[in-house]
């Protein structure tokens, strides 16, 4: 199931908001619903108003009624909604042989090109935006949040101050918290935003090596228990990647039942907190390097209970269980380094189409493509992610 795209809005129905009420206008083809913005406007929103419904490209770079920075600007982006087909886009559709290339807006590859060559590209974006997150592209991640900006405009959470405290007492209802906790932010190039801002701070930030450092020897050395203990070298190695195996259901689960719950958990600051540490602060910031692999002592207490079920599950023989929880060890520490890497690094070609499905994750469909080290339980639970408008990427 794609993640829906901001919609091509009927120019009526623009021309129609000029009240304070509901307030839209345009920048070519993009329509702004200003409502929100009309009472911090610097010049009143009387002002505003005296333009909606209306393209304001010209009014906005008058240099003798008043030049808009580029603040000004990224505020309208803020309130992005969707498209309209200006006067020359649709005579360019009228005489286009292919006018689907075209419309819905934003055009492909095709349509741009005919509108480029038609004098009627202006302010035309030349791919989709995915509503949930405001954003286009995997290089959207990365571009560096204002960060006094973003506050002011959407009134959730100060990144130059903690986090944590922000959250838990910012009464915010679940469904407000969802849809901005899901806009990714970028901070400072990339750095760790404050979280606690104080001495525990750093236990919420793990480097990749910190993950196979800790855990890898443990895991060998379970490994080498069972192997030494079983007297059927191939039994054993098939409990192990039998682990192997379940493991990449429990990344599945986890993700989409526990980091996800989303719209089931209570609507409380316990649970909306809850979910922020564990999950919705990646989703937030996801490009924070240090907040990407899990701390030890959050993978403790979720490995705990899948420790106790192996032992409980293969009961007649510890070597056995240990050896099964081992493989499925070995398989998280893949899934954490697979994470990080499809962030932060360039990757061989499986693991670049890997990379392009995870990401898309973030910036187009959270709802779906849950899988990080393999799509295959995305397919068998239909959970797999499909790009909208695949033939309108510019």
């Amino acid at each position: 199931m794609p993640g829906r795209t901001l919609p091509t809005i009927l120019s009526s129905d623009v021309e129609s908001r000029k009240t304070a009420k509901s307030c839209y206008v345009t920048l070519g083809t993009k329509v702004f619903d200003i409502t929100p913005f009309l009472d911090d406007h610097p010049g009143g929103g009387d002002l505003i108003l005296e333009y909606g419904g209306k393209d304001v490209t010209q009014i906005m770079g008058d240099e003798f009624s008043h030049t808009h920075s580029e603040a000004a600007y990224e505020i309208l982006d803020d309130h992005l909604i969707g498209f309209v087909t200006t006067d020359a886009v649709m005579k360019t559709v009228a005489k286009s042989d292919h006018p689907d290339n075209i419309v819905p807006l934003p055009p492909n590859q095709a349509g741009m090109k005919e509108l480029q060559a038609n004098g009627a590209a202006d302010n035309v974006a030349g791919q989709p935006i995915y509503a949930t997150t405001g954003m286009s592209s995997a290089e959207d991640l990365s571009v560096e949040t204002d960060l006094s900006q973003d506050y002011r405009t959407h009134k959730f959470l100060d990144l130059n101050r903690p986090l944590f405290m922000q959250i838990w007492n910012g009464g915010f209802d679940k469904d407000f918290y969802l849809e901005q906790v899901h806009r990714p932010r970028h901070y400072k190039g990339g750095a760790s935003a404050p979280l606690f801002g104080n001495f525990l701070e750093p236990l919420t930030k793990t480097p990749w090596w910190v993950v196979p450092t800790i855990w890898l020897p443990p895991v060998a050395y379970g490994t080498y228990l069972s192997f030494m203990n079983m007297p059927n070298t191939t039994a054993m190695s098939a409990y192990w990647f039998m682990g192997l195996g379940l493991w990449t259901l429990v990344e599945y689960i986890l993700h989409r039942g526990l980091f996800h719950i989303d719209g089931y958990m209570p609507n409380n600051r316990v649970a909306i907190t809850a979910h922020f540490l564990l999950h919705g602060i990646h989703h937030y910031l996801p490009m924070d390097k240090l907040r990407l692999v899990m701390p030890p002592t959050l993978f403790i207490a979720l490995a705990t209970p899948f420790y106790k079920l192996a032992h409980a599950v293969f009961f007649w023989d510890w070597y056995v269980a240990t050896a099964v929880f081992c493989g499925g060890i070995f398989g998280y520490i893949c899934y954490d380094e697979t994470h990080y890497f499809l962030h932060h690094r360039t990757l061989p070609s499986y693991y670049r189409e890997l990379k392009r499905y995870h990401l898309q994750h973030h910036f187009a469909d959270y709802e779906n493509g849950f899988g990080v080290t393999s799509r295959f339980w995305d397919r068998v639970f239909g959970t797999e992610l499909g790009m909208p408008n695949a033939a309108k990427a510019a």
